[in-house]
Order: C-alpha cells, then structure tokens, then sequence
C-alpha cells in the first residue's frame, strides 16, 4: 500500500500548526464536495482530502504518519533489524509491510461508516395562514442539508429549493413527510425524509380552537336590544349574519361549517358578541339615554350579586 502524502494533498507545509491544516481542508472540501462541485472527479479528490485531514488533525496520529513517512523507504524498517536498531511505531505489530496496522488503526472507524447507510430526516417548520390551511397550498421552499465528510462530520451546508404542496386542512404541529427529499445516504443508501412541521401564523381577527374559529363581533346597544342583521367575516369571504334581539355581551353565536377544514369534518366559526357604545353623546342623546332609563327602572343589571351574597 502506498504511503500518501496528505500535507501535499492538502497543500500545507510539514511544520504547519492545526489551524492551517483546518482552513486548508476546508477549503479544499468546499470546492470538492460532490453536491456542489463541477470539478472532474471530485469525488474521489474529496475522499481522498477528508482521509488526509483524518490523520493530520490528530496529534497521536499525525506524529505516528511522521514517523512512518520518515523511514518509509528505509528497507529495515518493521524488521527485526530494524527493531534492534530502535526503530519502533507507537501502535505496532511486528510486520509493517504495506503500513498495515497503522491504517487499519486510523481508518478502522471509517471503514465502519463506509457501511451503506440511510440519509438523515430533516425537519423544517413553515409558516401557513388560516386562509392557505384552508384552501390548500402550493408554494416554493427553501430549506439547507448539511455536507458531512467522509466521517461523517458535519463540514457545511447546502442550500435545496423545492415546491411543495400544503394540502387543505392541515393543522398546527401536523407533518407532512416528503419521502427521500432529506440527507443523501452513504454508498448507494437511500435519502431520508422531509418533514414539514405545520406552524398556523396569527390572524388578526380569527382565534383557533381546534377545528373551531371564533371572532369578536362589535355590536351597538341598539342592534344588540333590536337585533340586526351584519356583515360578518370569515375564511371565505363576508356572510350576513342574523343577530337576534336581546343579546348579550359574551354570548356566543355559532355559524355552523364555516370553521377549518380536517380529516376529521368541517368546523364551525363563534361570532362573539361585544357591545361597544358611542362616544359620549350629546345634549339630545342623554335625554334619549334618560328616557330608556326611565322606561326600565325597575331593571337591575346586578341583581345576581344580592343573590350570591
């Protein structure tokens, strides 16, 4: 077996400190990554870059790979005239032919994850308005894979971009798997998984409770007295809604099929009622005020509190 030169394969000097051989190697695994470069055999060069950064990180092993460069051409070496001379390796069995033991030290691990291995899942949350987890949706995703090395080591990142498809009635926290859209696997392995996680995005008028939306309706003393008929919103589009006379602040007023979609049905939308009064009225105002008043003496908005106490 060849002795590789890894300070050439990696282009640094045989008296450079670790933080040179770490920027040189990643430079070099950036411009051949498989997944991004256009160079001719990359790959190979790219295996053959994450080997030598394999050995040359490593104190024990970069001192051991001295070693055996040194006397790499040294015929005694590893024989036992070469042992009685003194020459020995830090982890050596007693036949040294073709540097047998000292790759099989170093690179045993590897060999391990050579083995081939299914991709990584990856999760990636995405932000869906009421209206588009309502009607469905089909939008463009950016997401990043990680570039491992040879080892395994995370060493980047890969921008993806894909088109997706929000099916109608998804819910918040739901996942949609996209089979093979994750990490390339190792070897021939398959590519994990895809996994968007659904987040809903707040709406400004629409709370979520389930399958169930609920909205606060604004009434005025009058429509809430008289009852009336109002304009009132929803996922598609305004509906007029009958308020009946005599409402109540807090009462709720169900809009049945007009919630969010599910697997499980259609839900329905709360209208809840509010009463909002005018601004402080003016000279003919209070006397109309005055006059309902008079009309309803004997009324007592707080009469529960003598009853509960």
């Amino acid at each position: 077996m060849e002795l590789k030169d890894y300070y050439a394969i990696l282009g640094v000097e045989r008296s450079d400190d670790l933080k040179a051989i770490k920027t040189a190697y990643r430079r070099l695994a950036r411009k051949y990554h498989p997944d991004v470069s256009s160079e001719p055999e990359a790959e190979a060069r790219f295996k053959e870059i994450a080997e030598a950064y394999e050995v040359l990180k490593d104190p024990q092993r970069r001192e051991e790979y001295d070693h055996l460069w040194q006397h790499r051409n040294d015929p005694r070496y590893g024989t036992s005239a070469g042992r009685d001379s003194g020459y020995h390796s830090a982890d050596s069995a007693e036949d040294f032919a073709d540097y047998a033991d000292f790759f099989s030290s170093v690179f045993g691990q590897r060999a391990r994850q050579q083995t081939p291995r299914r991709g990584h899942d990856i999760e990636t949350e995405v932000a869906v308005f009421l209206e588009e987890a309502q009607r469905g949706e089909t939008r463009t995703l950016s997401f990043t894979l990680p570039q491992r090395n040879a080892f395994g080591s995370v060493i980047g990142e890969t921008r993806k971009t894909l088109k997706v498809t929000i099916p109608a009635g998804v819910a918040e926290g739901e996942k949609i798997r996209l089979k093979g859209q994750g990490e390339p696997g190792s070897d021939g392995a398959p590519a994990g998984d895809l996994y968007l996680v659904i987040r809903i995005a707040p709406h400004p008028l629409f709370d979520v409770t389930g399958n169930d939306l609920e909205i606060i309706l604004p009434l005025a003393p009058w429509e809430a007295a008289l009852g009336a008929k109002v304009s009132l919103p929803t996922l598609d589009g305004s509906i007029l809604l009958s308020v009946p006379a005599g409402c109540q602040a807090g009462q709720r007023l169900r809009v049945k099929g007009k919630g969010l979609k599910s697997k499980k049905g259609q839900g329905d939308l709360y209208a809840v009622i509010k009463i909002v009064m005018p601004p402080k009225p003016d000279t003919q105002s209070e006397a109309l005020w005055q006059q309902l008043a008079q009309a309803h003496s004997g009324f007592d908005a707080r009469n529960q509190w003598g009853e509960s106490s």
